[in-house]
């Protein structure tokens, strides 16, 4: 695929950053542009492989090397038609997918991989530039009419399949805008909203449906939607937080990390948020070291924190890939990004024993210490420690779905880890009701929520209409 000896006389490019010292100072995104000739030369790197293993590292099962083939040929039409095969919104995971496919790239056994990522980002937007995408409603329409609760990537991409299947789509979301995780979750340096706007206009247009402030299980029953729809379709996400049960956590100050992120990017967004929660001049601790931690990291650097800490129980992974992860394994090894390059203190191996306060019940220190390697992470005698902190972000990550809602009042049964129950066709306990996304397989990627509701919304079209037909 693309060039035959690309992969030899190319070298892995990517696009660069714009400076820190500028990038902190707004939330536009941080990647400056690359060029399509660049784009170009990176997809001849491509190899005509036997078995192209980026496959089996993508989530929707991008056909990855015939897109890379169309780019190197400049048949970028064909490229984003191949691509849309498989991917409802390629140009939001080219920007925050972390890029599974990458790792499994076979070029990766010894050389540095193909710039998958920045390929399919460049694809989608050279197509909508070109104004190769428009909407697609259907051509004719069913009597069958689905309820979708929840607004994030599972969501949107499963109702832009079953209303292009024909169907009468309406999706729910509690927000007073859509998007759900999309929206209010990832930071505007990683995703500008104007990406999300550009898509949900075209799914408007399809003739999906939304339904803002219409919050399933509150202000609207559970039940009314089983009485009114054919089919409801569970993609709510996983919101249920991991929080820190040690003394001190009721101080004022103490926050998780989605109520942080959430403020913030209402203030993007023009809105005025009442005692918005705000590292200017402070000193700040995030006890997580994961994506969600990441994006607390760099919203507090726009913020002008005075200083950040940010803390992990697990020890820190080696700078290149693990033996224990080889390749086409996803690899452990230490991952820095442009938060991280953007300031902040990284603290491995450490847990939180509690916090102490003011007298006015402000949160004023946070009491850790070090700890050995997991699974057993023992404390390590004389590590204790104390670090001052007038804001701690706890970004731990998440538990599975909110149960009190929807999930309770349709008695839906639970797997061991605590999301919605399905069998293989993404059917509930109870019948009629769909689960997917993270609020069915717990905490993960965008780009697996996008799989995710591709594949409910096949499984809703056969249950409907008995057979499955041609979308």
């Amino acid at each position: 695929m693309g060039k035959v000896t690309g992969f030899k006389e190319y070298t892995r490019q990517l696009p660069t950053r714009r400076p820190v010292e500028e990038r902190i100072n707004d939330f536009f995104e941080v990647y400056q542009p690359f060029p399509h000739t660049n784009v170009q030369q990176q997809a001849a790197r491509c190899m005509d492989c036997g078995i192209p293993f980026c496959h089996t590292g993508c989530p929707v099962d991008n056909i990855i090397p015939d897109w890379n083939d169309l780019v190197y040929k400049d048949r970028w039409k064909d490229a984003i038609r191949v691509l849309h095969s498989t991917n409802n919104f390629p140009e939001i995971t080219g920007r925050i997918c972390p890029a599974p496919c990458e790792a499994s790239c076979v070029l990766g056994i010894n050389e540095p991989p193909v710039t998958i990522k920045v390929i399919e980002q460049t694809i989608a937007e050279r197509a909508f530039a070109e104004g190769w995408i428009r909407p697609e409603p259907p051509f004719v329409r069913t009597d069958k009419r689905i309820a979708i609760v929840g607004s994030g990537p599972a969501g949107l991409a499963a109702a832009q399949q079953l209303n292009r299947s024909g169907h009468s789509v309406v999706v729910f979301e509690k927000n007073d805008r859509i998007g759900g995780l999309l929206r209010y979750g990832i930071p505007d340096f990683k995703l500008e909203k104007r990406i999300l706007e550009r898509r949900l206009e075209q799914l408007v247009a399809e003739g999906v449906r939304f339904e803002m402030r219409a919050h399933v299980g509150h202000n609207i029953p559970a039940e009314d939607l089983r009485k009114d729809y054919d089919v409801l379709l569970l993609t709510g996400g996983a919101e249920q937080p991991r929080d820190l049960a040690v003394p001190g956590r009721h101080l004022k100050g103490i926050h998780f990390a989605m109520e942080f992120l959430v403020e913030q990017n209402r203030c993007n967004a023009g809105d005025a948020v009442e005692n918005q929660i705000r590292a200017t001049g402070k000193n700040v601790i995030i006890i997580g070291g994961g994506d969600t931690g990441a994006d607390c990291l760099g919203t507090t650097h726009r913020q002008k924190a005075k200083s950040v800490q940010q803390f992990e129980i697990m020890p820190p992974p080696p700078p290149e890939r693990h033996p224990s992860t080889p390749w086409p394994l996803w690899p452990l090894q230490l991952r820095t990004e442009s938060s991280h390059e953007e300031g902040g203190v990284r603290n491995w191996s450490v847990a939180t024993t509690g916090f102490t306060g003011d007298d006015n019940g402000n949160v004023k220190q946070l009491r850790g210490i070090h700890v050995g390697p997991p699974p057993k992470f023992e404390p390590l005698p004389g590590t204790e420690f104390a670090m001052d902190t007038e804001l701690l972000l706890v970004a731990m990550g998440f538990l599975g779905p909110v149960r009190q809602g929807a999930v309770e009042q349709l008695g839906l049964e639970l797997d061991g880890r605590g999301n919605v129950a399905t069998d293989a066709n993404y059917m509930s306990s109870v019948p009629g009701v769909f689960a997917a996304g993270d609020m069915r397989r717990g905490q993960s990627l965008v780009v697996w929520a996008i799989s995710e509701g591709r594949k409910a919304a096949r499984a809703i079209d056969l249950f409907l209409m008995g057979s499955l037909r041609r979308k």
